[in-house]
């Protein structure tokens, strides 16, 4: 299949299988807080169609997914249908990397065929997970068990019914140089001493899809082969997922936002204000046309990042890859601020999905890298300056 008939054919798909359905997903999965019954069909028929874990290096690379991702993305739970979901495919990525046959056997096939559901476990309450060398949670080696110890906050998909394992990162070598302190494990669901304290909101929004959770680990004890990669290489084997995962997220932003885009201009062409329909007004105009500009924008360089990690690998796309990561939530953000002001009280309502992706855009501002580390990296990577000002031949200083 082309990289044209794929789109053609996930578009298709979204239309008349996905889109048809989202008031009845909304109806079970959000008022009713039980799982859609006609979710498994829908797998089946994308599964049938070709349409199945698109997102995987050895289907399709980046460049190619970012299409489907963006019309996946104009829905929270378009992605399952696909089985092209956070944080599933960035851990079948590293999974991919780093697991053993062993492991991949146990771990990777199940979420391969959507049979289960997977967690990553990085994000701790009491330290400042910003930088992640702060982490605190012990991996302790005891003969042939790693035993873990530790909280984490903030793990997407950990509270859903269908999670069988978190992936966590924790210090097994605390006398290593800052990069070579960490490992990470595969932690079974439910595991003795591993509990779920709680379900998480993030600005009142609940994901439904991969429902997040803060994680206890007291004493929990899983067998030494379950060590992903090699002892002390956690941040190594991690940076396998990341890259692509925070790029995937801002594929489906662009998709979000331009579901709220098509919401604005239905919204202001059938509400009239003061004896004039609001799409008459140049504020309106306005603010749709510098959404329009954003996304274009925004979506120009999730592209020619997609294209560098192909092509160059994350060591070489790592700026591009965080320059997405800054760029994109922040155009969302704005676009879900218009959208809400057009809409007025009716925008922040369970009925719209518009404050949903307000705080999604605003929690992609803290998840994966906080903007301030990214912009950070990003500017230590401009090249110093190479003259005084006065002595720079783009400077023509007034001469009495």
């Amino acid at each position: 299949m082309t990289v044209a008939g794929r789109e053609a054919a996930v578009r298709s798909f979204f239309d008349g299988e996905i889109l048809p359905r989202h008031r009845d997903w909304v109806e079970h999965v959000v008022r009713r807080r039980e799982p859609a019954p006609f979710l498994p069909a829908l797998q089946a028929k994308a599964r049938e169609a070709g349409l199945w874990n698109l997102a995987l290096p050895d289907r399709l690379d980046n460049r190619s997914f970012a299409p489907l991702a963006e019309i996946m993305g104009r829905l929270p739970w378009a992605s399952e249908v696909f089985n092209c979901q956070a944080p599933d495919v960035p851990n079948m990525i590293m999974l991919q990397h780093a697991a053993t046959p062993d492991q991949k056997k146990r771990w990777l096939d199940p979420l391969l065929e959507g049979r289960v559901r997977s967690a990553f476990g990085m994000t701790e309450p009491d330290v400042a997970s910003s930088d992640a060398t702060n982490i605190a949670t012990t991996l302790r080696r005891e003969g042939g068990e790693w035993v873990v110890d530790g909280r984490k906050w903030y793990i997407t998909g950990a509270a859903h019914p269908a999670c069988a394992f978190v992936i966590v990162v924790g210090v097994s070598r605390p006398e290593a140089p800052r990069t070579g302190r960490h490992s990470c494990v595969i932690v079974p669901m439910p595991s003795p001493g591993l509990r779920v304290v709680r379900e998480l909101r993030f600005m009142g929004w609940e994901d439904h899809v991969a429902p997040i959770a803060e994680l206890a680990f007291d004493n929990v004890r899983v067998p030494a082969e379950n060590l992903l990669g090699e002892e002390g290489g956690g941040f190594a084997a991690a940076q396998v997922r990341l890259g692509p995962a925070r790029l995937h997220h801002c594929m489906r932003a662009i998709g979000a936002s331009e579901v709220l885009v098509e919401l604005m201009m239905a919204r202001a062409s059938e509400r009239t204000a003061f004896g004039r329909p609001v799409i008459d007004y140049d504020a309106t105009q306005q603010a749709i046309a510098r959404s329009r500009i954003e996304i274009e924008q925004a979506r120009l360089l999730v592209m020619r990042t997609a294209e560098r990690l192909d092509r160059d690998g994350h060591q070489a796309a790592w700026r591009d890859v965080s320059m997405a990561k800054v760029a994109v939530p922040q155009m969302a953000q704005r676009v879900a601020d218009r959208a809400l002001q057009i809409f007025g009280a009716m925008g922040g309502s369970d009925d719209a999905p518009i404050h949903h992706a307000f705080a999604m855009a605003r929690l992609l501002r803290i998840a994966d890298g906080p903007d301030e580390v990214h912009l950070r990296q990003i500017f230590r990577q401009e090249p110093p300056a190479r003259w005084r000002v006065s002595e720079s031949p783009y400077i023509s200083p007034h001469k009495a």
